[in-house]
């Protein structure tokens, strides 16, 4: 695969180990978990068992044509072989992230679901190797604002090889890593607006608070409404699972930054008082 020179949909569990192995599993439990309820549950996390073409929606012309069903497994293996190999050990994860994603979208080893998967799996050396992904950055939000760059980058790369990896993957790396680099300084910026904004920090006595994505969405909502309730919350976060919700709340309650009144139920929650 030729590489250039040197240059927070699935919660990951803080207790992910220094030494971490990809695995297949792990490909089709995001599968599972993206496309439950979504598709037939005989299809979740398993492969596909026939050939697909996708389609240009305006013209009706073949964009892609991924490799036969029966070749899956096997390039499959060959991407988690060479994440876990000692020739990917001192490639940067940002570029190893790039890869993952552009492989898993080119083999498109499932019947749907395919773009979920290889989004979520792509974060996974990013947060392996000491990026928060969850509390930093969302590429995904990202790439939807930017769908036809993402797809005209995305086929431009399919068109350079018949066989997936012999492709040169150097213009959707560097596509990637410059929609990683403008991501993160977005939402650092974001951060340090919210964490230095006059009102909350007299709120906090001054102290500073470290903020995911989410509980910036949730916070903001409250700086405008007022508060919320968890229906609000749900609204505003439909991707989001209550449980998450939950915790994002119950975290921003023991940073003081938010109090809660009322019963669990019918809680409301609002920032804390001057």
């Amino acid at each position: 695969m030729p590489l250039p020179e040197e240059k927070n949909p699935i919660d990951f569990d803080s207790t992910t180990p220094k030494r971490f192995f990809y695995s297949e599993t792990i490909i089709k439990k995001i599968h599972h978990l993206t496309t439950d309820k979504i598709i037939t549950e005989t299809e979740l996390g398993k492969y596909r068992h026939q050939q697909v073409v996708l389609k240009n929606t305006r013209t009706g012309e073949i964009a892609h044509r991924p490799p036969p069903a029966i070749e899956v497994p096997y390039l499959i293996t060959d991407l988690v072989a060479w994440l876990n190999s000692d020739q990917s050990i001192d490639i940067h994860p940002a570029v190893k992230s790039a890869i993952s994603q552009y492989i898993l979208v080119a083999i498109h080893p499932f019947i749907e679901g395919n773009g979920r998967v290889a989004r979520a799996f792509a974060m996974l050396p990013l947060y392996v190797e000491g990026y928060d992904i969850r509390r930093l950055f969302s590429l995904e939000e990202f790439f939807d604002r930017n769908a036809e760059d993402y797809y005209n980058t995305i086929q431009s790369t399919h068109q350079l090889s018949s066989e997936v990896f012999k492709r040169d993957l150097s213009g959707w790396i560097e596509y990637f890593t410059n929609a990683l680099a403008i991501e993160l300084t977005r939402v650092k910026q974001k951060v340090q607006n919210l964490s230095h904004d006059l009102k909350l920090k007299q709120k906090l006595g001054g102290k500073q608070v470290h903020l995911s994505e989410r509980q910036i969405k949730l916070v903001e909502y409250m700086q405008q409404f007022g508060g919320l309730r968890m229906p609000d919350a749900q609204s505003l976060l439909p991707m989001v699972s209550d449980d998450t919700l939950w915790r994002d709340l119950k975290k921003l309650i023991d940073d003081g930054v938010v109090e809660k009144r009322g019963s669990t139920k019918g809680a409301y929650y609002c920032l804390v008082s001057a």
